[in-house]
């Protein structure tokens, strides 16, 4: 168990006596887990939380980030640019993926169904919970990205063609700024098309605002998680 928590070593969680579902959030490029958690009660107002639920923030490790002159940053992945014309570095994405599911068993192994986990992110972070709910666990309860998007070839795409039943995959909320000029609108709308055309089942929103989130947006995830993983 320890070598679990050496591999992410920095995790904010937030959670009641006792819960029944876990919701592992994921920051976005640069951020942090405890950075993003700030940034949600700040936007929510008070602390944003489930008295069944656990929340989970980790904290993706440092490594050589391209698009930052590859210099050290707490990324999911690396890429060439942030555009969904390149290919993924799948080995960046598989690192990161191989300790984030450490996490998913951790919660296993401490009596929480992958049925009653859910994973999720904001810009980076989404883009990371793709690969996890429709790559790696596909039995989790759901995947929500707020302002993300995949690579138009990813393998997240080809790995769904191969799946027989597309019934059973997790469901979706995605959430994107119509005025985002870091990820573009219709890169996440692209993304949300191209998933539920390979039998994802989702919902999309769009609000007039850049790269971020508001308080809507956050009410909108908040009936979709109770929604998803409901008190027992």
């Amino acid at each position: 168990m320890a070598s679990r928590w050496k591999i992410l070593p920095r995790i904010v969680a937030q959670s009641g006596p006792k819960h029944s579902a876990s919701v592992i959030w994921l920051h976005g490029s640069g951020d942090t887990g405890p950075g993003v958690l700030e940034w949600i009660n700040m936007v929510w107002k008070e602390e944003f939380q489930f008295p069944h639920i656990k929340l989970i923030y980790p904290t993706a490790d440092p490594i050589p980030y391209t698009p930052n002159a590859c210099q050290p940053s707490t990324v999911w992945f690396d890429r060439q640019q942030i555009s969904p014309m390149v290919p993924e570095i799948l080995s960046s994405v598989d690192a990161s993926a191989a300790k984030l599911n450490d996490l998913v068993q951790n919660e296993v192994d401490c009596g929480v169904p992958l049925s009653r986990i859910m994973i999720g992110g904001f810009s980076m972070g989404g883009g990371m919970a793709f690969h996890m709910a429709y790559r790696y666990q596909r039995e989790v309860a759901g995947c929500f990205a707020l302002s993300s998007f995949l690579n138009n070839e990813s393998v997240v795409y080809k790995k769904l063609r191969n799946v027989e039943d597309r019934s059973a995959l997790p469901p979706l909320l995605q959430c994107h700024g119509t005025r985002d000029e870091l990820v573009l609108f219709d890169w996440g709308k692209t993304t949300f098309k191209t998933l539920t055309d390979l039998g994802v089942c989702g919902e999309f929103h769009e609000f007039n605002i850049f790269h971020e989130f508001n308080k809507k947006e956050l009410q909108i995830l908040q009936r979709w998680i109770l929604d998803k993983l409901p008190p027992d």
